[in-house]
């Protein structure tokens, strides 16, 4: 199995984690990103997820190759330090050019199987978004999660009203979900930062946004 790696050093690797791969093998075995971990350490005490993405999310994802750097990242992951910025391609168009979505979640469990709800009772669940082109139909922003609940991206675009493109929990499922992990900073020492280029399937929509591969 081949990741490309965005960064590496003694501490860490941040991966580009291909959308449609999990992180870790379901009950049902298959790939998974720890697969790949042999290519990045053969120490026996490593590497380990810092953090996860949903399998169906393209981008950053941290590794780390030390037990004192897992320590270290989930502290910053714990305690609200880390910088995520998300790219996604979402149905519709908000109303306002950014804002903040400020919506509880919690998880709830339904036939089809579990999604993530906005209300009272949920956890504290806040994040900053930007809209960064428009087409006709959709939109391209940038979100940026304060804090780190499951599906806190997915469940907050749906809450503005704008699911993301793809999606089948929280949108109309057609297609491929339409989400990148852009970018990633660790305010640690020394800092780890990581940027993640879009994925194949969400060229030709980011392209009908504005986006233009010389600023990828």
């Amino acid at each position: 199995m081949d990741i490309p790696i965005l960064f590496q050093d003694q501490r860490f690797a941040v991966l580009n984690k291909p959308a449609g791969l999990p992180v870790h093998a379901g009950p049902r075995g298959g790939a998974s990103v720890e697969d790949f971990f042999p290519a990045l350490s053969r120490r026996k005490d490593g590497p380990w997820l810092a953090h996860r993405l949903d399998a169906d999310t393209a981008g950053c994802l941290v590794v780390a190759l030390r037990r004192a750097a897992l320590l270290e990242a989930q502290a910053a992951f714990a305690g609200g330090q880390a910088d995520k910025t998300y790219w996604a391609v979402v149905q519709g168009a908000p109303a306002a050019d950014s804002g903040t979505a400020d919506a509880p979640l919690l998880k709830v469990s339904t036939k089809s199987g579990w999604r993530m709800q906005a209300g009272p009772g949920g956890q504290m669940a806040v994040s900053d978004w930007r809209v960064l082109g428009r087409a006709d139909g959709m939109t391209w922003l940038e979100v940026r999660p304060r804090t780190g609940r499951t599906h806190q991206v997915r469940a907050h675009c749906a809450v503005l009203g704008c699911p993301v493109l793809g999606d089948p929990v929280y949108g109309n499922g057609a297609g491929r979900l339409h989400l990148l992990a852009r970018a990633i900073r660790l305010p640690l020492d020394p800092v780890l930062s990581a940027t993640a280029p879009p994925p194949p399937h969400m060229l030709a929509a980011l392209a009908g946004c504005g986006w233009q591969v010389s600023r990828s």
